[in-house]
């Protein structure tokens, strides 16, 4: 193994060069930006480290980048993670380009430099260093990367289905991770599902003068009185039968959330967002418990008539809104979807469409998988710290269709940090971390194929 670290050691900046290219390269996938140039060169990237790629084409998506390298054992280790990245608007708010991968102080700025673009890099950084020094892998690893996490994965479904055998695995790394406030390593076991959703109201055939509001609807006050009906003042979301399914945390699940609650500089985390108190006054505990365990119902667009400077008296024909609600454990997305058309009915609102724009269900990992033990005992050895298992993660993936839903355990570990601003401008990725990351993934490699080597005798 300390060959393997060693490697690393000495192809730092070669690291670092090749996530530059990477970064360097657009691949928005709500703009269609960049895609299929971005799998090019990620199969080519992944050639260079001895790690043999190819593209599955897609039909109506972006191509998949897929890999397996055979190892010692058969016992197989699963990545996944995606090419694709939020778009970098708004620009004027980057210090620099936000696909020049620009290194100042000692971080990377980028669109895309931890999601997840520096996981990827730092996967195939960790397998490259295995192959240059001892010939072959410790257990035999699948690269899994697609084009379309960022728009909710649309057609991970249909790669599932139709190519059942190649996300086939014992576990799976999932594609991101970070340290918090305290620079403690998170690792997630599972994330919420979501149901975003666009809604649309109607009105004249064309925008009127406002005068004409005495006699014609209005459709962005009919859509303000629907979204009205989706949540009440205490935060509780008013959708009949919302709640049915969703269950409190396990007593396991509380010890740990109670050890993290006890670690967390709350103040640091309110002073870096800007705000004077934290939802409903929460603090400690029932904070963590609400921001893992609770679903949420969150207007994140509305859009409708003049918003240009200065005035203009109008009365707009159009209104539309996107809504996403983050779901926990037990929840079912599409369930989700027709409990919201259900309520905009109950209350009227029949003519507002409904378009869904992204449904995927929520997932978890117990806490007594192998690939936790391993993830856990690993972080030790490179973070030289306790890491924190969080049983969800607030934020969204298809861990359920890939992973979830046959049984096969996951577990996010990443090089992200509390300060990377993640879909936000000035998006960056320290580089202490980004090898911290290689070198994490390169003792869960040994490690992964110790414990089968130890059953096996």
């Amino acid at each position: 193994m300390k060959h393997v670290l060693a490697y690393i050691t000495d192809h730092r900046d070669r690291f670092v060069h090749k996530l530059q290219r990477l970064c360097r390269q657009p691949s928005i996938s709500a703009q269609g930006v960049g895609l299929v140039e971005t799998a090019h060169l990620l199969v080519s990237q992944m050639e260079e480290c001895g790690i043999p790629a190819r593209l599955i084409p897609i039909p109506g998506g972006p191509p998949l980048v897929y890999s397996e390298v055979r190892g010692r054992s058969s016992r197989t280790l699963l990545f996944y993670n995606h090419y694709d990245v939020q778009p970098p608007e708004p620009l004027e708010e980057w210090e620099s380009d936000p696909f020049s991968a620009e290194i100042r102080s000692g971080n990377l700025y980028a669109r895309g430099a931890v999601d997840t673009k520096g996981n990827i890099v730092a996967r195939m950084a960790a397998v490259e260093a295995w192959l240059r020094t001892e010939g072959e892998l410790p257990c035999t690893v699948k690269f899994l990367v697609e084009g379309e996490e960022e728009i909710g994965s649309p057609h991970l479904p249909w790669i599932v289905r139709e190519h059942r055998d190649l996300v086939q695995a014992d576990a799976c790394i999932w594609e991101s991770g970070s340290k918090d406030h305290t620079d403690t390593l998170n690792i997630y076991l599972g994330v919420k599902g979501i149901c975003y959703i666009e809604l649309e109201a109607e009105g004249a055939n064309r925008d009127l003068h406002s005068s004409m509001a005495t006699i014609v609807p209005n459709p962005a006050w009919r859509l303000v009185w629907a979204l009205s009906t989706f949540k009440d003042p205490g935060e509780r979301i008013r959708i009949e039968g919302f709640y049915d399914r969703v269950v409190a945390p396990a007593p396991e699940e509380l010890n740990q959330l109670r050890r993290i609650a006890e670690s967390r500089d709350e103040e640091m985390l309110r002073r870096d967002l800007g705000i004077d108190a934290f939802l409903l006054d929460q603090h400690g505990l029932d904070l963590l418990v609400r921001h893992l365990y609770e679903p949420t119902c969150t207007i994140c667009g509305l859009v409708s008539g003049y918003t240009g400077q200065g005035s203009k008296t109008v009365l707009p024909r159009w209104a539309m809104a996107k809504v996403d609600f983050r779901l926990v454990p037990n929840q079912d997305a599409e369930e989700v979807l027709g409990l919201i058309k259900a309520h905009l009915a109950r209350y009227g609102f029949e003519d507002i469409k409904v378009r869904p724009l992204g449904i995927e269900n929520p997932a978890k990992t117990p806490f007594d998988a192998e690939i936790v033990q391993v993830a856990v005992e690993t972080a030790r050895e490179v973070y030289q710290k306790e890491p924190f298992i969080l049983p969800l993660m607030a934020a969204t993936g298809p861990m359920h269709v890939l992973c979830t839903q046959f049984g096969t355990p996951a577990v996010g570990v990443g090089v992200g940090y509390a300060g990377a601003n993640i879909h936000a401008p000035n998006e960056n990725l320290r580089l202490r971390d980004f090898f911290e990351g290689i070198m994490h993934i390169a003792l869960i490699l040994e490690r992964f194929g110790e414990r089968y080597r130890s059953r096996a005798g």
